[in-house]
């Protein structure tokens, strides 16, 4: 493809993985639009401000997306209203903003002929509770938090237009995401939050025993799946897990942080929360064979260079 008439639109491209596909579409060449909150912190793209097309509005307006959506073919959905753990506290916000409001935007899509969607899906929430390990695309989904359960809605509607529309799309399953620009001091990303903890002297808490597994997948993989995703042509299969495919418990986390700082850490353990699966473990073969992507970011290299990102940018 010729990239540089291809037009991309990153729906929530000021955020920590959509500001990183941002970089990654430009150095392919593509032409890029960005659509964030109208007072949105802009300092994730800081350095790519002369390059996009920084559009400003509220996901729930329709006029808004209509605006982002006009004479664009590729749409990256990276904007979530909610988290796991507040969407269980209100899940009809939850459906509201997220899944309506991407239903407004499918219906856009589909009037201005958009060539496909890539979808940032949940693995660590849309399949629940594990019947196997690693799980699979076929595995059943049956979520234990709300998030999960507006991300799956989503994936069928998806479904849904293509099927009646053939409106292309990509769902990427993500597991746990960290890496650079991820927030130290928000609500999700276990890395980065214990990580600023530490570098403050603070305790870091742990909900439950520390047993809980999760895989954990650099950004840097994420922009490459998300490539993949636009640029290879796939039949039959529109939903790929992305993870490492190699699970850690929070006590092997808090382990390899104290290597890469090489210091102590004091842990504080509280008690479990219920929207907590207890091992979430991704099954990568798909995006492996269909897309040829595969992670390739060892867990000691992310964490590295979270680490020294964190340090350069004040929070160490």
């Amino acid at each position: 493809m010729d990239h540089d008439k291809v037009r991309c639109l990153v729906l929530g491209g000021c955020g920590f993985i959509g500001s990183h596909l941002v970089d990654g579409l430009l150095d392919r060449g593509y032409e890029v639009s960005v659509f964030d909150k109208s007072k949105v912190d802009t300092k994730n793209i800081k350095k790519n401000l002369s390059r996009i097309n920084l559009i400003g509005g509220d996901f729930t307006n329709r006029e808004d997306l209509k605006r982002a959506v006009t004479g664009i073919e590729y749409v990256f959905h990276f904007v979530g209203t909610t988290l796991p753990q507040s969407s269980t506290e209100n899940p009809v916000y939850d459906v509201e903003s997220n899944v309506v409001s991407t239903l407004n935007m499918l219906e856009i899509a589909k009037a201005n002929h958009v060539k496909k969607i890539i979808f940032a899906s949940s693995g660590g929430t849309i399949y629940g509770i594990p019947q196997q390990i690693p799980i699979p695309e076929d595995h059943p989904t049956n979520p234990i938090c709300s998030y999960g359960v507006s991300k799956l809605i989503i994936e069928k509607y998806l479904y849904l237009y293509y099927k009646l529309y053939g409106l292309d799309y990509v769902s990427l399953r993500i597991s746990n995401a960290y890496g650079e620009r991820q927030d130290p001091a928000g609500a999700q990303g276990a890395i980065a939050v214990f990580l600023g903890n530490i570098l403050k002297g603070r305790p870091i808490s742990i909900w439950g025993d520390g047993n809980v597994v999760r895989d954990y997948i650099h950004v840097g993989d994420i922009v490459s799946a998300c490539l993949k995703a636009m640029e290879v042509q796939v039949l039959g299969q529109h939903v790929f897990n992305i993870g490492s495919g190699v699970g850690l418990s929070l006590n092997q986390l808090i382990t390899s942080l104290k290597g890469v700082l090489d210091k102590e850490i004091q842990v504080q353990y509280g008690g479990g929360r219920n929207i907590d699966v207890p091992v979430n473990i991704l099954d990568v073969r798909l995006a492996r064979e269909i897309l040829g992507w595969q992670p390739n970011i060892s867990f000691e290299a992310g964490l590295k260079s979270t680490l020294r990102f964190l340090r350069e940018s004040g929070n160490g």
